[in-house]
């Protein structure tokens, strides 16, 4: 009669099965931590983009059309200046993004387009990881309000 694993193991027969498992089991548990991590990573990167789009998107809509606004007319993004603006705080950021301005002049939409580099991805042949961010600003005060 064979005699189970472990009478084999009392009688010093061990042939070490158990630790080519457990070795086996660690390095699975490594790679999931590292794609937990690189996950963690590239949503903390989505959510930088959408912080920066958001702050492009206030930048340039403090540009108002002064001739309208001091006439009392309307208040309007200035929309030549609200693009210029919110450009240059994407360049401040070093981000790549895409600026426009409503028909009506009342709102601005940034987008922001950036890439994420993942560390223990990238092991398994996974490279960048593209994010877009979106911000948007609305002129909420009419003249009299």
């Amino acid at each position: 009669m064979n005699p189970g694993w472990w009478a084999r193991r009392r009688a010093g027969e061990d042939r070490g099965h158990l630790e080519l498992f457990y070795a086996g089991t660690v390095l699975l548990a490594f790679l999931i931590i590292g794609l937990v991590i690189d996950v963690g990573t590239a949503l903390n990167t989505r959510s930088e983009a959408y912080y920066t789009a958001q702050e492009a998107a206030r930048a340039g809509a403090q540009q108002l059309d002064a001739g309208e606004a001091i006439s009392g007319d309307a208040i309007v993004v200035d929309p030549d200046g609200a693009q210029a603006a919110a450009r240059a705080f994407l360049d401040g950021q070093s981000v790549d993004g895409d600026v426009s301005v409503s028909a009506d002049g009342k709102s601005l939409n940034v987008t922001v387009h950036d890439h994420h580099e993942p560390i223990f991805a990238s092991l398994l042949g996974i490279g960048q990881i593209p994010v877009t961010g979106h911000g948007s600003a609305t002129l909420l005060h009419q003249p009299g309000g």
